[in-house]
C-alpha cells in the first residue's frame, strides 16, 4: 500500500509496480470505440510512453497496446495508486503550501471509489468526465503540487502536466483547460480519436477541474429544481403526494432520488446498472429497489394516497416504465405520474450513455463494442419510444423538461417526436429546465457556491451549516420576496442536508446565493477559522451552474429570444464563471 508520501515522490519506476490489471472491485467504464488506424494506434502508444524512460518502454509498450485494443484507451491500471484514494484531512499531505495541499484533496476526492463513477479509469461522472487521460498523469501532478511554492503556478492541458512556472502569491495555484478543440473538428467521432490518442479529454464541469463534491451538489440544485416545477406547473410549493419519474442513478443523476425525498415528492427512478442502485440504496439516498414493474406502479399508489415521500428505483429500462404508465392510464384513467425528466448521459448516447429498451446493461456493453451500428440503431429506436410515451402522458397533463444532458436533442436526432411546430433550432415542444425553471433564479444573480473542509472533520462542516444558515437570515431581511424565497429555499436546504447523509466523500456543502450572500457567508467562515471554531482552511468553488457559466445551446442558453444560441461570447464577457479554478480560492483565517 502506497503513503501520500510515496504518492507525491513521482511516478513508480524502479521497480515498475506489478500489473494487477482492473479490479473486479469497482465499475468499469465501457468500452470505448476510437476507430483508429494502424498509424493512429502506433501514435497513441507513443504518446503513452513519453511519460516514461526509454529503459522500461518494452515491458509498458505491449500492455498499454492491449489496453487500446481491450478498452480503446490507455489508461495504464499498472500504475492504478495503492493507497485508499479519498480526501485526507489537509495537514497530511507533504506539501510546501496549503493550496497546493487542497488541490491534492480535491482530486483523490474526485478519484475517491465512494464518489468516482468508473475510479479506475478516472471517470468522476457523466459518464466521460475524466479528472485525468491515465495515472502516468495522476503521479506527476502529485508530484508537482508536492514541489510547488506559493511563487508558482501549475499549467494543466487536458489532464497533461505542461510544467510548473513561475507566478506570484496571488496568482493562480492551477490552471486548467480541457477539452478544447477546433469547430471544425469537434465531433463525437473525432473526439473518441483524441481522446485515445491522449491528446485532449472531456473533464466535464467539476471532474478535469478537480471540483466535484460528490452528488449532493446536483442533490441541491435537483431539490431547487424539483420545489420551483411544482411551483411553475402545479402552482403549489407542497408537493405531497405528487410523483416525478425519470431516469438515471449515475455519479450526477443519483442526486435524483434523495432530491425527490427533500422536496417531499415521490421519486420513481429508473436505472439499468444494478451497481448504482445498489450503491445508492446503500448510501440511504434510494429508500426501495425493486425489478417488478407491478411492484413499482403499487409503490406509486401507495405512497400518493398517504402523500408518503418516497424514492424508489426500478431496476430497468425507463423506456418500459414510461410505458407501462401509459397503459396504466389507457386502462384505468389515473395518471399517475405529474412531473418527468430524464438524466441518462445523453450527451453519450452511443458510448454507454444510454441504454436500449430490450437489452440488459450487459448485453448493450457487449454489443456497443461488436455491433456499433447496430447498436446506434437501438438507441435511436429505443429514444423513440421513449419520446411517444412520455407525448401521451403530457397530453394527459404531465409536466415534462429536458435536463440539459442532451435528451431532446438525440431524441430529435433519431427521429422522434419532440420538434416545436414553428420553432428555430434550439426549441422543442419541452422546455430546457433553465429556460423554465432556473432560468428566473438565475436571472437573480443566484449560482451555487460550495465548500469543503479540509481538516476532514464533520464538526467543522456542522459549524459551517450553521453560519452560512444565520447569514442567509440576517441578509434576508428587507429584501424582495422573489430574493427572500430564494433564501428560505437555501436555509430549508441546509438544515434538511445535515438530516439526510448528504456527505459522500470530502466534508463538503452547496448552496445557492447571490454575490451578497457568498460574500457575507465566506467573510463568516474566515473569522470562524481565524478564531479556532474551525480547525483548518476551507475550500471555496462554484462550478458551471451559474449565471453565464456555460454557453450550451441546450441547456443553459437555450431558447434564447434573440436567436443568439449559438453563440459563445457571453460566458466570456461575464465574470463568474470559471469553474476551472475555483477551487484555488481558499480561506485560511486571513485578515481582509
Amino acid at each position: 500500500m502506497s503513503s501520500l508520501k510515496e504518492v507525491c515522490g513521482g511516478l513508480p519506476l524502479n521497480p515498475l509496480p506489478p500489473n494487477q490489471g482492473r479490479s473486479n472491485r469497482v465499475p468499469h467504464a465501457p468500452v470505448r470505440v476510437p476507430n483508429l488506424t494502424p498509424q493512429e494506434e502506433k501514435l497513441a502508444l507513443r504518446n503513452a510512453l513519453r511519460y516514461f524512460p526509454p529503459a522500461v518502454h518494452e515491458v509498458l509498450a505491449a500492455e498499454f497496446a492491449e489496453e487500446l485494443r481491450l478498452y480503446g484507451h490507455i489508461y495504464m491500471y499498472r500504475f492504478c495508486p495503492g493507497i485508499p484514494m479519498r480526501a485526507y484531512p489537509i495537514n497530511s499531505y507533504p506539501c510546501k503550501t496549503k493550496q497546493a495541499a487542497a488541490v491534492m484533496l480535491m482530486i483523490m476526492n474526485n478519484l475517491d471509489p465512494c464518489v468516482a463513477q468508473f475510479p479506475q479509469e478516472l471517470v468522476t461522472y457523466g459518464g466521460n468526465g475524466q479528472v485525468f487521460s491515465n495515472w502516468a498523469q495522476f503521479w506527476l501532478v502529485m508530484q508537482f503540487l508536492c514541489e510547488m511554492t506559493e511563487e508558482q503556478t501549475l499549467v494543466m492541458y487536458s489532464g497533461h502536466p505542461v510544467g510548473l512556472f513561475p507566478s506570484h502569491r496571488d496568482a493562480p495555484r492551477v490552471v486548467i483547460t480541457n477539452g478544447m478543440v477546433i469547430p471544425n473538428y469537434s465531433s463525437r467521432d473525432e473526439y473518441e480519436k483524441m481522446f485515445a490518442l491522449g491528446i485532449t479529454m472531456y473533464g466535464q464541469m467539476t471532474a478535469g477541474s478537480y471540483c466535484y463534491i460528490g452528488p449532493q451538489g446536483i442533490v441541491h440544485g435537483t431539490v431547487l429544481t424539483v420545489l420551483n416545477a411544482g411551483r411553475r406547473y402545479l402552482g403549489s410549493s407542497d408537493l405531497g403526494g405528487k410523483v416525478f419519474v425519470t431516469a438515471g442513478l449515475g455519479g450526477m443523476s443519483g442526486a435524483q432520488a434523495k432530491a425527490a425525498v427533500i422536496a417531499g415528492c415521490i421519486g420513481v427512478i429508473a436505472e439499468v446498472d444494478q451497481a448504482p442502485l445498489k450503491k445508492r440504496h446503500e448510501q440511504g439516498w434510494l429508500m426501495e429497489i425493486t425489478s417488478d414493474l407491478d411492484r413499482c406502479i403499487q409503490r406509486i399508489r401507495d405512497a400518493r394516497m398517504k402523500k408518503t415521500p418516497l424514492s424508489l428505483g426500478y431496476h430497468g429500462n425507463v423506456v418500459d416504465l414510461w410505458e407501462r404508465l401509459v397503459r396504466e392510464y389507457d386502462t384505468t384513467g389515473e395518471l399517475l405520474v405529474d412531473l418527468g425528466s430524464d438524466q441518462t448521459s445523453c450527451h453519450n448516447p452511443f458510448s454507454g450513455g444510454y441504454c436500449p429498451v430490450g437489452l440488459t446493461e450487459q448485453e448493450a456493453g457487449q454489443l456497443m463494442h461488436s455491433e456499433p451500428a447496430r447498436f446506434r440503431s437501438l438507441v435511436q429506436e429505443s429514444l423513440r419510444r421513449h419520446i411517444a410515451a412520455i407525448n401521451k402522458l403530457a397530453d394527459k397533463g404531465l409536466f415534462f423538461w429536458d435536463y440539459g444532458n442532451a435528451f431532446l436533442l438525440e431524441a430529435k436526432r433519431a427521429g422522434a417526436d419532440v420538434e416545436k411546430s414553428g420553432a428555430g433550432k434550439t426549441e422543442f415542444k419541452y422546455p430546457s429546465y433553465v429556460q423554465h425553471i432556473m432560468g428566473d433564479i438565475f436571472s437573480l444573480g443566484f449560482g451555487p457556491f460550495r465548500w469543503v473542509c479540509t481538516s476532514g472533520d464533520p464538526e467543522d462542516l456542522a459549524t459551517t451549516d450553521v453560519i452560512a444558515s444565520t447569514v442567509l437570515e440576517d441578509i434576508g431581511k428587507g429584501v424582495s420576496d422573489l430574493v427572500r424565497q430564494q433564501y428560505d429555499d437555501n436555509i430549508r436546504w441546509i438544515r434538511e442536508a445535515g438530516k439526510h447523509n448528504m456527505v459522500v466523500g470530502s466534508q463538503a456543502r452547496i448552496l445557492y446565493s447571490d454575490q451578497k450572500g457568498r460574500v457575507s457567508i465566506a467573510l463568516a467562515i474566515n473569522t470562524a477559522i481565524a478564531d479556532g471554531r474551525i480547525k483548518a482552511p476551507v475550500v471555496i468553488s462554484r462550478d458551471h451552474h451559474d449565471v453565464s457559466g456555460t454557453d450550451s445551446p441546450f441547456r443553459e442558453t437555450s431558447n434564447i429570444y434573440d436567436g443568439s444560441a449559438f453563440c459563445a461570447g457571453e460566458k466570456l464577457l461575464t465574470v463568474g464563471s470559471g469553474w476551472f479554478s475555483t477551487v484555488l480560492e481558499m480561506l485560511q483565517g486571513e485578515s481582509q
